[in-house]
C-alpha cells in the first residue's frame, strides 16, 4: 500500500492511498482521481513528511502481513465500514443538503449527522460560510454492497 500526499490546483492537500505508484499513475490517467474538497482532478503528488527513527539501538525486522491479507483488500474493506456506518447514522435530506446544513448551522434545526447532494458552487457556499461539510467519495447505492 503506497500513501501519497496530494495537492489540487486549488491547493487543498489530501492523502490517497494506492496499489502501488503505477496504480496512482493509471488511476490519475483515467480521471479517478480526485480532490475530496473541491472535486477537481489536476492533482499533483507533493512531498511527504519523512519518518525518522531516533534512538533505536537496532532497526527491527519487518513483519510480513499474514497470508490472505491484502493491503488493497483491508483498506477497502475500512472504506466500506467506514461508508455503512455513515449510511446508516446519518440522515439522508437529499437535494436539501445546503439549505439543511444552513439550518443546522445556525441552530435554526436540531443538530445531527446528514448527507445528500450539494452542486460544486453550493458546496464552496457552504464553506465560504464557514459550515464544516465535506465531500466524500460515495458509490452509487447498486455497488455499496
Amino acid at each position: 500500500m503506497k500513501i501519497f500526499d496530494l495537492l489540487c490546483t486549488a491547493g487543498h492537500r489530501f492523502e490517497g492511498w494506492f496499489a502501488s505508484a503505477e496504480d496512482y499513475g493509471s488511476q490519475r490517467g483515467k480521471g479517478l482521481v480526485s480532490c475530496p474538497t473541491c472535486g477537481g482532478q489536476e492533482i499533483d503528488r507533493v512531498p511527504s513528511a519523512t519518518r525518522f527513527n531516533t534512538g533505536a539501538a537496532q532497526s527491527q525486522p519487518a513483519t510480513p502481513a499474514p497470508a490472505g491479507h491484502d493491503p488493497l483488500a483491508l483498506a477497502q474493506k475500512l472504506y466500506s465500514r467506514m461508508l455503512d456506518e455513515m449510511l446508516t447514522k446519518s440522515e439522508d435530506v437529499g437535494t436539501q443538503f445546503p439549505e439543511e446544513a444552513r439550518r443546522i448551522y445556525y441552530k435554526e434545526a436540531p443538530a445531527r449527522s446528514i448527507r445528500g447532494q450539494a452542486s460544486q458552487e453550493e458546496h464552496d457556499a457552504l464553506v465560504d460560510e464557514g459550515i464544516p461539510v465535506a465531500r466524500l467519495p460515495v458509490p452509487p447505492p447498486d455497488r455499496w454492497n
